[in-house]
């Protein structure tokens, strides 16, 4: 009971030592809204109507697809929303952005084209409206930066905690192992393998997941190694706890500081990552909303379209430079000298 007191004092102390760095909190706040929207973006960017009253029926098409043929068109695929003549009963509720990020605006002469009041960032080479596609791409920039860093935290936790734990010939053998790994060409290698698959968003979290376990294993391995022969250890162990209980009930917890602590710099690292892979073209396979995918745009169309370098890489400065706000403001909070 002491013990839990005791931690849970010193969780506090943590927590509020976080919330007076203004800047990591208000980074914190902006992430948040930022990735609400971008989960939410059909409601905020789409070519469908939120909700719809048509011909005194009520179409919810942002949820559901309706054919073409209910709306009267015979020559149409997909229904085009913006075609259908309403009544004086009739009324659309639309999204702010009515593009969706795989749609061409085709009343624009050129691509890409210049913001102008129909595409407020301009179109990429496609004619897609750079707005929309920079909003989905969040999406799945968090997305992939959020399974990688599970994924190789998870493993790191484990095989660290593992070598740390035990120690003798499975800790030496394991950083042997360990070492070997490390010296590979990670990037290099990661783009070699991609480009013998199709890339898909799980295929690149899985490779990517390879060896970005390593750096993390070590911090956790020497927490570990701190840990294993404190008071408390040896308590539990006296108390006939076993290998298990003493690993994830006791030693795990005590061993959070390097977890905590790194994640906000690693999500941005992933964010990184994948953008590279897509600016390389190894990345999500097009026409997946990608930031790294508008930036090789803007490598070749440059002279003509500096809005397809100047807002990716805003968001993508933006993103990172709030991440690492919020690391610092953890790694701060996580000091035990403060």
């Amino acid at each position: 009971m002491i013990e839990k007191l005791l931690t849970n004092d010193e969780s506090i102390k943590k927590w509020r030592r976080f919330k007076s760095r203004r800047l990591a909190v208000l980074s914190t706040w902006l992430v948040l809204i930022a990735c609400f929207f971008s989960f939410t973006a059909e409601f905020w960017a789409n070519n469908k109507p939120i909700l719809m009253k048509y011909k005194g029926e009520t179409y919810y098409p942002v949820f559901k697809d309706y054919h073409p043929s209910q709306f009267g068109f015979e020559d149409q695929v997909v229904t085009d929303y913006r075609t259908l003549e309403l009544s004086a009963e009739d009324y659309v509720v639309w999204p702010i952005i009515k593009w969706n990020p795989f749609e061409s605006n085709k009343d624009v002469v050129t691509y890409p084209s210049e913001p102008s009041g129909l595409n407020l960032m301009g179109t990429d080479d496609r004619g897609r409206d750079i707005f929309t596609r920079l909003l989905y791409g969040l999406r799945y920039s968090v997305i992939f930066s959020v399974l990688v860093w599970i994924l190789t935290f998870t493993i790191g936790t484990i095989l660290g905690g593992v070598m740390g734990y035990f120690g003798g010939r499975t800790d030496f053998w394991g950083q042997r192992i360990v070492e070997i790994l490390s010296t590979v060409p990670q990037f290099f290698l990661l783009i070699i393998i991609i480009a013998s698959f199709k890339p898909t968003l799980i295929l690149l979290v899985v490779l990517s997941s390879i060896f970005g376990w390593i750096s993390i294993s070590y911090y956790v391995r020497g927490e570990f190694l701190k840990n294993r022969k404190k008071e408390f250890i040896e308590a539990a162990r006296a108390l006939g706890a076993g290998h298990v209980r003493i690993f994830f009930q006791h030693l795990l917890p005590n061993s959070l500081s390097p977890i905590i602590t790194f994640s906000p710099f690693v999500l941005a690292g992933n964010i990184v990552s994948l953008a590279s892979l897509d600016y390389l073209g190894f990345g999500l396979t097009p026409p997946t909303p990608s930031w790294g995918e508008l930036l090789n745009q803007a490598q070749k169309h440059f002279t003509v379209g500096w809005w397809l370098a100047v807002y990716p890489s805003v968001a993508l400065f933006l993103t990172l430079t709030m991440l690492s706000l919020i690391g610092e403001g953890v790694r701060d909070a996580m000091d035990p000298k403060d």
